[in-house]
Parts: C-alpha cells; sequence; structure tokens
C-alpha cells in the first residue's frame, strides 16, 4: 500500500531457516529480543542480483519517445507537444533522473520533431553525464526565464499553437510559466499519452518488477525468523532496510503491530510486539526504478477465531480479485469482486471494514495509474500491473491485509508477479 522507500513501512514472516512455522512459537519468549539488544537478522544468503539484472537500454527510451509521438497523432482531439519537468516521467521516457527544485530542468516533445531538454547553465555537464542518446540540450542563465527557452525550442520546430499536454506532476509554477510564455497553447494534461504509455508494461519491465518481488521475499523470509517479543515496529523495519542494502538495493516496510494494524497507514505510537499480536509487514524494494509492494502477516502465538476467519476472507478476496482482473473488463469490477467476498463474509457493508481501495497501479511509481477502485472505468490492458490488496480492519482489535503483485494477461486472469499467495498466518512465507 503505502510506497516511500525509506521511511517504516510493512515487515513480517518467516524464513526458510525457521522451517515451517513463525520463530515466534515455543522458546521465542525465552529468546526474547528488545531494541536496545539491536536485533539482527541472518542476512548471510543475501546478495545482489548482479548480472540477473538488466537495466532499460537506451534503445528503449528511444521507442518510449516513438511511441508517445505516436500516440499524439492517434488521439483525438491530438496533442501538439508535451512538457515534462523532473519525475518518473521524465525518467521513463530519457532515463534521466533529476530531483524537483526551483530551477526547471524540462524536456518539451513536439507530435513531429526533435525533444528538447532545457536546463541551467552551471548544470549542464551534469544533466549530459545522464544522457542515454543525444537529445539537444538549450541552457538558461540565472537571469533568464527557462519556460521562455522551452517555448523558443517548440516555437523553432513550428510548433506555436495547439493542444500541449502537461505532464501531472510537473509544479503549478512550472507550467503556469510556460503559459505566459506560449499564451497561444491551449494547455491540458498530458495523461492520455502518459498513461497510455506507462501503464503496460513491456516484458522486460516486468521482469524487473519479478525481480523487485523475488528479492522483497528474500529479505522478507530472514526477517521474520529472527521476530521475537519485545520487538518495536522501528527495530522490524530497520532490519527489513538492512537486508535491502545487503543486496545493494533501495527499500524499507511500514510494519504495524497488534491493534495498530487497523489503521491500514498505521500511527505514530510506539508498539511492541507481545503474544497473541498480528504483525503486518508492507514494504518492496526498487530494481532498475521499478517497484515491488508486498504485505506479509504472522501472528504472536496462536491465531483467534475471529482473526483466522478475517485472513481466510481476505485471501480468498484476493483470488477473486486475480480472477476477475482480465483484459477489456472494467477496472472497477475487480475491486467489486473482492469486495464482495469480504463484506458477504460479515464484513460490511461498503467500506466499513474494508476501508481502502483494491489496489493501485505500480511500476516506476509505487502507487501509480491506473487504479482499481469502485466505479472506475479503465478498460484493462494486458501488461497492466496492480496491487492486490484486500483488508479487514477492526479498530481496536487487529487488522488484516494480503498483498501482491499481479498483471493482466492476454487471456484468463491476471497472473501473479510475486512468487506465490500467502499460505496462512502462522506460515506467511510458505
Amino acid at each position: 500500500m503505502p510506497i516511500s522507500f525509506g521511511t517504516t513501512r510493512r515487515r513480517f514472516l518467516e524464513s526458510a531457516a525457521a522451517a515451517s512455522s513463525l520463530a515466534l512459537l515455543p522458546g521465542s519468549r525465552a529468546a526474547a529480543t528488545t531494541s536496545q539488544d539491536a536485533p539482527k537478522a541472518d542476512f548471510s544468503n543475501l546478495k545482489p542480483l548482479g548480472d540477473r539484472l538488466r537495466p532499460v537500454t537506451a534503445e528503449e527510451f528511444r521507442a518510449r519517445l516513438t511511441r508517445a509521438q505516436q500516440l499524439m497523432s492517434d488521439l483525438k482531439p491530438n496533442f501538439d507537444a508535451l512538457f515534462f519537468a523532473p519525475g518518473t516521467s521524465l525518467y521513463y521516457f530519457t532515463g534521466i533522473r533529476w530531483g524537483l527544485s526551483e530551477r526547471l530542468v524540462g524536456l518539451v516533445l513536439p507530435r513531429e520533431g526533435k525533444p528538447v531538454l532545457v536546463c541551467p547553465g552551471f548544470e549542464e555537464g551534469r544533466l549530459r553525464e545522464q544522457l542515454r542518446f543525444p537529445i539537444e540540450i538549450r541552457v538558461w542563465q540565472e537571469d533568464e526565464s527557462p519556460t521562455k527557452l522551452a517555448a523558443g525550442a517548440l516555437a523553432d520546430q513550428g510548433v506555436r499553437t495547439g493542444r500541449l499536454g502537461v505532464e501531472e506532476t510537473a509544479y503549478f509554477t512550472y507550467s503556469d510559466h510556460l503559459r505566459t510564455a506560449a499564451p497561444a497553447f491551449e494547455y491540458v494534461p498530458a495523461d492520455p499519452v502518459t498513461i497510455a504509455c506507462r501503464g503496460r508494461k513491456s516484458a522486460h519491465e516486468l521482469e524487473l518488477m519479478r525481480l523487485a518481488c523475488e528479492a522483497t521475499f528474500d529479505v522478507y523470509r530472514p526477517v521474520f525468523a529472527a521476530l521475537r517479543e519485545g520487538m518495536s515496529q522501528e527495530d522490524i523495519a530497520h532490519l527489513v532496510e538492512a537486508g535491502f542494502s545487503k543486496m545493494g538495493l533501495r527499500g524499507g516496510a511500514l510494519v504495524l503491530l497488534g491493534p495498530s494494524a487497523a489503521l491500514p497507514h498505521g500511527t505514530k505510537q510506539p508498539q511492541k510486539l507481545k503474544e497473541g499480536d498480528v504483525v503486518l509487514i508492507d514494504g518492496g524494494c526498487a530494481v532498475d526504478g521499478y517497484a515491488s509492494d508486498v504485505t506479509r502477516m504472522g501472528i504472536m502465538g496462536k491465531p483467534s477465531e475471529k482473526i483466522a476467519k478475517a485472513f481466510e476472507l481476505t485471501r480468498k478476496a484476493q483470488d477473486a480479485a486475480l480472477d476477475a482482473a482480465r483484459a477489456g473488463r472494467l477496472s472497477g469490477t475487480v475491486d467489486d469482486a473482492a469486495r464482495a467476498v469480504i463484506t458477504g463474509g460479515g464484513y460490511g457493508p461498503d467500506y466499513k471494514f474494508f476501508t481502502h481501495r483494491l489496489g493501485h497501479g505500480i511500476g516506476l511509481d509505487g502507487h501509480e495509474h491506473p487504479y482499481l477502485v469502485r466505479g472506475s472505468k479503465t478498460s484493462l490492458e494486458p501488461g497492466m500491473t496492480f496491487s492486490n490488496e484486500p483488508g479487514i480492519y477492526v479498530v481496536g482489535e487487529f487488522g488484516i491485509r494480503c498483498e501482491d503483485d499481479m498483471v493482466i494477461m492476454p487471456d484468463g486472469p491476471a497472473q501473479l508477479l510475486t512468487q506465490n499467495f500467502q499460505v496462512s498466518l502462522e506460515k506467511p512465507m510458505g
């Protein structure tokens, strides 16, 4: 659910070394660990991905720009140009990673013609180091207007009027200044182009996402095996981050313990693991920029009948969603299928206990278009990727969330990008 690597996220499961059940069983009390004891996990089997990782190539980035230009022509009404500021869309189309600031580094892409980058003069050298293929760069000095430079780059290619699509995450101040510099354009969201390009993942993108999911499982196993009474959510979160670091990856997790798991994004109140608590670990990592988002749950001891039933309902809701997520169907119907299982099991109506949408798109952003939410009308297409994360949240008692990632297939139900669904609360990693 939440994606913000480097912040506290989600963790808890067992390891292969813990045999078939959590190390939250007999003997775990005697080995009780506190946050002062600097908890450790056995990460000896974790290693960097090495040659298993095939980065996105310059040719792939070029092809994405070409695809965007084709869509600009095909859409009715069409687009005459696009404008990008730093963010994941700029990376998607160019391979350039750049932080947002008051100084604009931007890309303009005409429907017919060549892309042009604008950047501060003192940043030109650093920007050129990131170029995956030749792109014209126009520099501006501190007393000049970068948006006038961007407008001039389009005018020099004969693009002075028409529909100009602005990428959705661009600062308002950038688009507002561009509107002043080039008032003859009609300014519209670039979503019909950017979402159409980014929403359907290529085989290579899916490969990277599967690697991210696999790495997440590899880290979760030893973390779950290391769990002991007395550990705080911060202790467990730090273990997850350390595991990803051992693999050379950027990742983390939100960890929720006991009643705090009833708040899907957690609480600022400190928690420590104790007998009878559910443990929710919701996290992931990025592989060449592509994210995983996986939740696994454990239990300290034996689950109550109520908690066990809630888990089984949540898992059945995942199954229903996987089956409903088929090419040609509307995105909202996938939420409908999962929600019907949970409300039919007595946890309803509507959002009373299943308090959030079923899932979100996932790729270069942990949360991206399209979304699996009631009433959404996106037609599902092969290659679209989503989280599948139903939940049951009983405030003051417990929360249950099962979360895996999936991809829409050309035929039949969606396919998991994660290795498998969770087996049980006692065996979170299978």
